[in-house]
């Protein structure tokens, strides 16, 4: 018997052994791309086995990039970088440095349905979100506030009137809260700046008023006679509560509020740009009636505290100190009544002038 080739033998087998190979190796390439085909498209928002294969979900992910490029809605902005839109925030500058936290007066928590009214129509602040009762009756204002809050997105949240209840922080909510920015702080340098065109400034100081209702009404009378900014002492006084924006009825969205360290101060700086500072006190000789040309020049009503009044350095830098005429038995008018007297009075000398 002829002895068979080793070589031959081993050359054959091993051709078909390399064939083989080269087969398995090229059908795992091809399932390789048929599943990288698959999970591009899927990534990319394509279908599996559309047309093309994995050229499809290429083709998805292409004709984004091509809308981008366009500027289209969707596409993304080389200049912004979105941080929301909307309701959630202004867009930035890419790169741009972080500004600086606005100083505010508090009022992140407003309760009442005219107040929270007047919040979204102002549209001076973001308003984040509104609870509403579940069991409200839907009035007309309640209707308008969920009118706008669905033109403007802020999202709406029926929530148990306990639970609402007990967040609220003032007396009687009314069964609806907002949440929002705070109400921002203006500066006292633009009180009582003269802008030609414009009539002289009309200012209202507040020394020491602690009674969260008592604001309120001074700043809802303000907004009525014209006051263009009140002014706050930074310590022992009330700001921007719940219960003070809810008896301002929405005031605190248009009256401007400027807080400084110390109202003495404060007043000479308003003096000194030839504001006239006239206080209002119970024992005073001369009526509130007897201002005369004052009113229609620039002026700053100063008013005191319950039952204290005006302190002793408030009342030093005054240029006039003046009542009100107590005909019956009392003596004395609370600060908002008393602001509603005075700066209507104002209004009144100042239109008798036009």
């Amino acid at each position: 018997m002829k002895p068979t080739s080793a070589k031959g033998s081993s050359t054959k087998q091993g051709g078909k052994g390399k064939g083989g190979k080269a087969k398995a190796a090229a059908s795992a390439r091809t399932a390789a791309a048929g599943r990288a085909g698959v999970s591009s498209s899927r990534s990319s928002g394509g279908r599996p086995g559309a047309v093309g294969g994995a050229g499809g979900g290429g083709g998805g992910s292409s004709s984004r990039s091509k809308a981008g490029a366009k500027g289209g809605p969707r596409g993304g902005s080389v200049k912004f970088t979105s941080r929301g839109a909307g309701r959630t925030g202004k867009v930035s500058p890419t790169g741009a440095p972080p500004r600086k936290p606005e100083k505010t007066l508090g009022g992140e928590q407003i309760e009442g349905r005219q107040a929270v009214r007047e919040l979204l129509l102002a549209g001076n602040r973001r308003v984040r979100e509104i609870w509403v009762a579940g069991d409200l009756d839907e009035n007309e204002t309640v209707q308008d506030i969920l009118e706008i809050a669905t033109h403007e997105r802020v999202p709406v949240q029926y929530v148990a009137r306990k639970r609402l209840e007990a967040a609220a922080r003032s007396e009687a909510p009314q069964g609806i809260i907002a949440y929002a920015n705070g109400v921002p702080e203006a500066e006292l340098a633009d009180f009582v700046r003269r802008v030609p065109g414009r009539p002289a400034p009309f200012l209202v100081a507040v020394d020491g008023v602690t009674d969260p209702g008592n604001l309120g009404a001074l700043l809802r009378c303000c907004d009525g006679a014209g006051v263009q900014g009140v002014i706050l002492p930074r310590h022992r006084a009330v700001h921007v509560t719940p219960t003070v924006a809810k008896s301002a009825a929405g005031a605190v969205e248009y009256v401007p509020m400027a807080m400084v360290a110390g109202l003495p101060s404060a007043l000479t700086t308003i003096k000194d740009q030839g504001i006239w500072v006239v206080g209002l006190a119970d024992e005073a000789d001369r009526d509130l009636f007897d201002i005369g040309d004052l009113a229609v020049d620039g002026i700053c009503l100063v008013m005191g505290a319950e039952g204290a009044g005006l302190s002793r350095l408030v009342r030093e830098r005054c240029d006039m100190i003046v009542s009100i005429p107590m005909l019956g038995r009392l003596s004395s008018l609370n600060v908002s009544a008393a602001a509603a007297l005075a700066t209507y009075e104002v209004t009144r000398a100042r239109r008798a002038k036009r």
